[in-house]
């Protein structure tokens, strides 16, 4: 589900995107997990746990992610009983 464009307000100089003229669009985060009520946190469902672990094997942070407080917190803990019982690595394995 994603969330429809939302321009921002011009600036105070009437002039928009600020000083160099550019436009900038930011999509306003969301939490997946509040929108969606029918989806649930659960450590064996790898292929959404998967989704907020990165390349590297770290988790997302809710800054870059968008999920809420409560959500990032059980989703942690959902990523570490993955992690625990092999669901997924702890780390990214080396590529050379």
């Amino acid at each position: 589900m994603s969330t429809p464009y939302k321009p921002r307000p011009s600036g105070p100089g009437g002039r928009e995107g600020g000083p160099g003229g550019k436009r900038r669009y930011v999509r306003k985060k969301f939490c997946r997990f509040c929108a969606e009520k029918e989806l649930q946190l659960d450590y064996k469902n790898v292929y959404l746990v998967k989704q907020f672990v990165s390349e590297r094997g770290k988790i997302v942070p809710r800054r870059i992610s968008g999920t809420c407080a409560k959500h990032q917190r059980k989703l942690t803990t959902e990523i570490k009983k993955a992690r625990i019982i092999a669901l997924i690595p702890f780390t990214a394995t080396q590529v050379r």
